[in-house]
Order: C-alpha cells, then sequence, then structure tokens
C-alpha cells in the first residue's frame, strides 16, 4: 500500500489536517486515513468516538464544507477515513489554498494561485477585465480598419458595428486585447486583428 493522488495517511489527528481535507477538495477529492502510520500501518486512533463528531464540526466551520467520517476496524484497530469529495468552487483553509498533486500537498501562491482561481471560475487569464484602461486610450485608426474591412466583406451591417461600437465604449476591455496594445504618437493602439469584443461590462448589464 502506497499514498497516491487519493490517500494521505496520518498516525493522529491535528487540526493542521484540515489543510490536507482543503487540498484534496481543490482537486480530485481523497482519503484522509487517520490510524495508520507512514507504511500503511494500522496504529489505531485514540478517541475515535470523539473526533466523529469534532472533525466534521471543523471541516464545516473552517472549510465551509461537507466531508463524510467513517470509523472501522483493522487488526483489533479502529481507523477514521475522512472521505473528501471535490468541490467545483475553490476552498480555502483560514485565507490559504491548498491543492493535492501526486501524494504531496501544496499551497497555492502567485501565478499558480491565479490560475486556480481562474479555472475553477471557468474562466481563463486572457479574459480577466481590466478596468483603468478604456477605448478612449486606444488609437482609432486600427478600430476605424476592423469597421469598414467587417462592412466591406457584408458580413457584418453598419447597425451592427455601431452597436459594437457603443458596446466598447460601455466595457472593460479583456487582459487579451491589453496584451496587444502598443504606444503610437502618445496613445495606444490595438492590433487590428485581435478580437475586440470586450468582457462584460458592470454598467451594460444594468442598463
Amino acid at each position: 500500500m502506497k499514498e497516491t493522488q487519493h490517500i494521505e495517511w496520518k498516525e493522529s489527528w491535528r487540526d493542521e489536517y484540515l489543510r490536507w481535507i482543503c487540498g484534496f477538495a481543490n482537486a480530485e477529492g481523497g482519503v484522509l486515513v487517520i490510524g495508520r502510520n507512514d507504511k500503511g500501518e494500522a496504529v489505531g486512533v485514540k478517541n475515535a468516538p470523539r473526533l466523529l463528531q469534532e472533525i466534521p464540526n471543523k471541516v464545516r466551520d473552517i472549510l465551509g464544507i461537507m466531508v463524510d467520517v467513517n470509523l472501522i476496524e483493522e487488526a483489533g484497530k479502529e481507523i477514521l477515513e475522512i472521505v473528501v469529495e471535490p468541490y467545483p468552487s475553490p476552498i480555502s483553509y483560514k485565507g490559504e489554498y491548498h491543492y493535492r498533486s501526486g501524494s504531496t500537498k501544496q499551497e497555492l501562491k502567485g501565478a499558480a494561485l491565479d490560475r486556480f482561481l481562474l479555472r475553477k471560475q471557468g474562466r481563463h487569464w486572457d479574459s480577466v477585465p481590466v478596468p483603468y484602461v478604456t477605448l478612449a486610450d486606444l488609437d482609432d485608426r486600427p478600430l476605424d480598419y476592423f469597421r469598414k474591412s467587417a462592412e466591406h466583406s457584408g458580413r457584418l451591417s453598419s447597425a451592427i458595428l455601431q452597436g459594437v461600437s457603443h458596446l466598447l465604449h460601455e466595457a472593460f476591455l479583456g487582459m487579451r486585447s491589453v496584451l496587444f496594445l502598443a504606444e503610437s504618437g502618445g496613445r495606444l493602439s490595438m492590433v487590428p486583428l485581435i478580437a475586440i469584443l470586450p468582457v462584460t461590462s458592470p454598467r451594460a448589464s444594468l442598463a
């Protein structure tokens, strides 16, 4: 028997192991077994009946999730199995985000945490709105080129293009667009081939 992506062994319970439960919930789920040593041998756990009540309450109060805690007996030893389901939303332990990777628990920080939070929201880095860059910061020429090319192709009508122009003024640009901005005569110009449609605007949604 070995520890895996979905199984972790601990000889006794400590409240810090809530981090491991957090990691399972943020990854693919798993089972935290209390009462086994690092070799997977059953050593038993003290005060198992009390922990059957305490652990679910601590998980609920600190992590905000529910887990199943099962009491099993092996070789005359009492063992607890804490079964953690994967959660679609990010789960934090006192502001920390942990993740199960292989047989290890990792605390997510920096770019890894950013990617994790975006993925849990079903988003990507290039769709993140950038509120401090607006259409007024852009050079009009690339946008005019886009309008004329689209209208000339006949694929978009003038009415639709005017609607897009209005929406651009009411919305935040996404990170994808901002990364393709370059200085041009003291202003910012957008590469014409980049998708110009913005992310949803709070102001537009209220209209």
